[in-house]
């Protein structure tokens, strides 16, 4: 139905235009939203007042003449004109029965749209260094950036799905640090792991399975190794490494390195692809590094007179552009920082071609944003055409008790083990059911229960109800023949189902638009509330048999948009529960 009158309002707003009442730009302006109050028709448009000032015309009159040069259309009974000059559209009493046709052809296709008209969409998300396994704070970037992908496709936009993996900054050096000191322990030598290295059990696992594949091969003196630490732990940690590099020599530390990266990364990448979260790239920062990416990328900010020499580094001037101080990117001693690698992987997205970059990062980055703007800005690009969207992490409880998350501490749970407890489904569902800067606590024992509260259980049990239904018409052999008459569709219950059905291509546009997921899965728990609601105040299967008819085929296409629904936030829509 909005579609019918957003074609109507181009009409007669080009018929405007042509007459040289508006601009050309005006249909650029043309906004449909539902009406909140349906004595005010069932859609409004605020187009006459957008466009008022520019056309210096009272906007009323403006409204006046889009609805004396709007087109019939059968859906729409009639149009009014409301306040300083909002347009209210009101639909034919049984325009809204005509969905469920459509939603029977489209099928797994309604909703999808045109709307992102092929625009090329980069999605980075996740992209936790690897660490270790991911936790249960990850499973929110996770659901929430595949999430957002899968709208964005369904709504017509060319998208790519991309994790950074951080595989050559200094958190890499103390994992394998970590992991090369659980290996000495397990070769006999008694050594004790810094405060501030990698405890996990995972370590363990790693420097069990280098053992048994290298023996001893690269033990060294451990005396030697630890004689002298600095007191302070961070420096403590870099001797280490540094004494472990220049003893063991690059191929021996780079075989201890890539145990634990390839492991992990390995880990990773089952993990999400386990959750329903699969990549159409696994972007190697050290591969970034390795080529002249970085080299290119300082260069072109000294060309652009963004970068300035001071005590032997060079200094992006991100002050300039909203951060809070300027930033180096390339150290006295000649090596570049982990920001220097941000700017180039960033300049590198963009030299492939596409539209518009969507990184999706954790809440704790939150500073790190204005200097990558700035950075992104200095190089000549569109800052508009790079979109950083922060995601909180997920506090959760189990038992009301708050469960603590260290990656280094080794205490921490595991997304695999969120999986294992509530299941891919609550998990995801739970994930993305509040805006991704709002706080998440995630009741583990909510997720669990198969009661209404649970909001992922309330909605799949409307799909299960809908299978249900039909499993018992086919038990008592009773078939469905010609086509249904909706029109017999006139309950209150009834109305209010064909409105939500009839809604769900916008909210997909509004989704995507807003990349807000959210929306679909608050969309989705409003529908199944209609439905239950219908479902336990009218018959269906003892109905006679024309309403039977009209009845049934209404509940498969509330089926159909909860299974279309569901499939876009990565969650099953069980025929049995």
């Amino acid at each position: 139905m909005k579609q019918a009158i957003e074609r109507g309002l181009n009409l007669a707003v080009t018929v405007l235009i042509n007459e040289k009442v508006l601009m050309p730009d005006a249909l650029e302006r043309i906004r449909i939203e539902r009406t909140r109050d349906r004595s005010h028709g069932d859609f409004a448009s605020n187009i006459a007042m957008a466009v008022a000032k520019e056309a210096k015309r009272n906007p009323r009159e403006i409204a006046q003449q889009i609805v004396d040069n709007f087109p019939p259309i059968p859906e729409v009974e009639k149009l009014d004109i409301a306040g300083p000059g909002f347009i209210n559209f009101t639909l034919v009493k049984n325009a809204h029965s005509q969905i469920i046709n459509t939603i029977k052809i489209e099928g797994q296709n309604f909703g999808v749209s045109e709307a992102g008209a092929g625009q090329k969409v980069l999605v980075e998300f996740v992209s936790a260094n690897p660490t270790g396994p991911l936790h249960v704070g990850h499973g929110r970037g996770a659901a929430y950036g595949d999430a957002l992908v899968r709208l964005l496709k369904a709504n017509g936009y060319a998208v790519e799905a991309e994790y950074y993996v951080n595989d050559a900054g200094r958190q890499m050096h103390i994992l394998a640090l970590s992991v090369y000191l659980r290996y000495l322990d397990l070769a006999g030598s008694e050594v004790s792991l810094p405060a501030n290295g990698y405890k996990g059990d995972y370590v363990w696992d790693i420097a069990a399975t280098l053992h048994r594949e290298n023996g001893d091969a690269f033990v060294l003196d451990v005396e030697s190794l630890f004689a002298g630490l600095p007191e302070d732990q961070e420096r403590a940690m870099d001797t280490l490494i540094e004494r472990c590099q220049l003893s063991l020599g690059k191929t021996s530390y780079d075989v201890v390195f890539d145990a634990g990266l390839n492991t992990l990364v390995d880990d990773i990448r089952g993990d999400l692809q386990q959750f329903g979260v699969t990549y159409d790239q696994w972007f190697s920062e050290r591969a970034l590094v390795d080529s002249s990416a970085i080299d290119e990328a300082i260069g072109v900010l000294k060309a652009n007179d963004k970068l300035y020499e001071k005590d032997g580094a060079w200094w992006f001037r991100s002050s300039d552009d909203g951060d809070e101080k300027d930033r180096v990117v390339l150290r006295a001693n000649g090596q570049h920082t982990y920001f220097a690698a941000d700017i180039a992987y960033h300049l590198q997205k963009a030299n492939r071609g596409f539209d518009l970059l969507i990184n999706i990062w954790g809440a704790d980055h939150h500073g790190y944003v204005a200097r990558v703007k700035a950075a992104f800005k200095a190089m000549g690009q569109d800052p508009d055409a790079l979109k950083l969207l922060l995601v909180q992490f997920a506090i959760l409880y189990r038992g009301g008790e708050k469960v603590s998350m260290s990656t280094r501490g080794g205490d921490f749970v595991t997304l695999r083990e969120l999986r294992e407890e509530v299941g891919t489904d609550a998990a995801r569902f739970f994930y993305v059911m509040r805006k991704p800067e709002q706080h998440l606590d995630f009741d583990l024992d909510l997720a669990k229960s198969q009661s209404s509260d649970n909001p992922v259980y309330y909605v799949q049990y409307a799909h299960a109800r809908v299978c249900s239904v039909y499993r018992q018409l086919e038990e008592k052999g009773v078939k469905l023949a010609g086509e249904a008459d909706v029109s017999l569709l006139t309950e209150a219950h009834e109305i209010e189902l064909l409105t939500e059905l009839a809604r769900y291509p916008e909210v997909l546009e509004r989704a995507a638009r807003d990349y807000a997921p959210h929306q679909l899965a608050y969309y989705l728990r409003d529908l199944a509330n209609a439905f239950h609601t219908y479902y336990n105040a009218h018959p269906f299967i003892s109905a006679e048999e024309a309403m039977r008819h009209a009845r049934l085929v209404l509940v498969d296409a509330v089926r159909q948009v909860i299974a279309n629904g569901l499939n876009l936030l990565g969650v099953s829509a069980p025929e049995r529960m």
